[in-house]
């Protein structure tokens, strides 16, 4: 069986890294236009491309360069400006581009960036194509002379494909009414800043938007999914009904409920796929989930007669397991869910909008809704590394690693897996013991620190 070939630019999610570095210079930013629009079918006319961006401020630069790479290739250009992730999928599969690329490196600080590309489905690109274009792009990147950035226009935006998106979100819960409820949502000075506002104001509701004042450099800082507590405090404070928080691209959401709890995808899932299959949608009685997911979500779908099927880290992996196994819903506990009788890939905005119409039909808090869901304890450890080294073959790392799996057999799960995005090895132990669980967790991650660590 040949092995599957090392990805040397596109990670699990695009292209990731830190702006105007390699390979998001602008040589480089530039031939990946080149090579996305030589990729693209032309038979029909020159091929449409779908811009979209987030909030930092190498976002607009970054989009110039690709989209002028684009054009030499022969495509022509539209963008929708800043929106969410979830929003160029939507638009490109259902308004007739042949690709659809988002400028956003999610939830990292506002120094990084990324390019996420997805076809005319509005699917991720399939990995054969984006192996395609890294050759192109590697073989040929010493022999392109890409035009200054600085030179070059700025990418005009078209507010109507915004305006579809948000319609989109609506007609997804038509009959949801925000009326009675305060809710608190953050929106990470980020992508949902700049449709938030405009569908809750359609909603109705008390809702209060925390971080919807981007500056370029403030996506993501102490605020959005990787800091839910802030949220859950202000949800407690204001006496709201629930909090929401997004990503820097609001392609996931994170929830807490009225009592300072932060509530995560894993607990979205449960009562999700509960709702399904009360109403006769979760086909097989099957949700996808990962190796992070805790055990204690597998136990309570188990009392729900719900099967559960681990996925590897990622949302394309999530998704291949789910099309594989015909599963209508899936997700990680970083609040990114998939639901694909609406949408093609994780959308925070949607997630919320589901859980707040499943929240209205029900009659039940999120705290009600999650009242069964025991947490294993879990602690998730991530240390930075020089190199992605396979760890099984440093002995001192696969002992400590060895020792925790012996250890804790049914008692707890060990999963250590480099990050798709970034330059760190992830260390997550889950026990019915504390002690033991962080034990385990300092020990592997002293060892890939003192093997590996930068």
């Amino acid at each position: 069986m040949t092995a599957p070939r090392t990805r040397k630019l596109f990670g699990t999610d695009g292209i990731r890294a830190v702006a105007g570095e390699y390979p998001l210079d602008p040589t480089t930013v530039y031939a990946v236009g080149l090579a996305l629009g030589h990729s693209l079918p032309s038979s029909a006319g020159r091929p449409a491309v779908l811009l979209g961006r987030d909030t930092r401020e190498s976002s607009p630069w970054i989009a110039a360069t690709l989209a002028a790479g684009l054009r030499a290739a022969g495509a022509t250009i539209q963008s929708a400006g800043i929106v969410p992730t979830p929003a160029v999928a939507f638009l490109a599969r259902t308004h007739g581009f042949q690709a659809g690329v988002v400028i956003s490196a999610s939830h990292n600080p506002w120094h990084d960036n990324g390019i996420k590309l997805f076809g005319a489905d509005g699917f991720k690109l399939a990995d054969s194509v984006e192996l395609a274009m890294e050759d192109e792009i590697l073989h040929h990147a010493s022999q392109i002379q890409a035009p200054d950035p600085a030179s070059l226009p700025p990418v005009e935006d078209n507010p109507a494909l915004q305006a579809d998106y948000i319609q989109f979100l609506l007609k997804c819960v038509p009959r949801l009414s925000l009326a009675g409820l305060r809710i608190v949502a953050d929106c990470a000075n980020g992508a949902a800043s700049s449709i938030a506002p405009q569908l809750f104001h359609r909603l109705g509701g008390d809702v209060t938007l925390l971080h919807v004042s981007p500056d370029g450099r403030n996506i993501n800082d102490g605020c959005g999914a990787l800091h839910p507590h802030h949220v859950a405090a202000e949800t407690q404070a204001r006496g709201a009904h629930l909090g929401l928080t997004f990503d820097g691209d609001a392609d996931r959401c994170m929830l807490s409920g009225a009592h300072n709890n932060v509530i995560n995808g894993d607990a979205i899932l449960l009562v999700a796929a509960r709702d399904l299959k009360a109403r006769g949608l979760l086909t097989g009685d099957l949700v996808v989930a990962t190796t992070m997911s805790n055990m204690g979500l597998e136990a309570a779908l188990k009392r729900s007669r719900i099967r559960m099927l681990r996925a590897p880290v990622g949302d394309r992996y999530v998704l291949e397991q789910m099309q594989a196994n015909n599963a209508a819903l899936g997700g990680e506990q970083s609040g990114h869910i998939l639901f694909p009788h609406l949408a093609t890939t994780g959308d925070g905005l949607l997630t919320a909008l589901v859980v707040l119409d499943l929240i209205a039909r029900s009659g039940h808090t999120i705290d009600e809704l999650t009242a069964d869901l025991k947490v294993f304890p879990q602690v998730i450890v991530n240390i930075k590394v020089r190199e992605k080294k396979p760890l099984d073959t440093i002995p001192a790392v696969a002992a400590s690693i060895k020792a925790a799996e012996d250890d804790l057999r049914d008692s707890g799960r060990v999963v250590i897996r480099y990050s798709g995005t970034e330059a760190l090895a992830r260390v997550m132990i889950e026990a019915e013991s504390e002690s033991a669980m962080y034990h385990h967790a300092d020990s592997i991650a002293n060892a890939i620190r003192t093997e590996l660590g930068i």
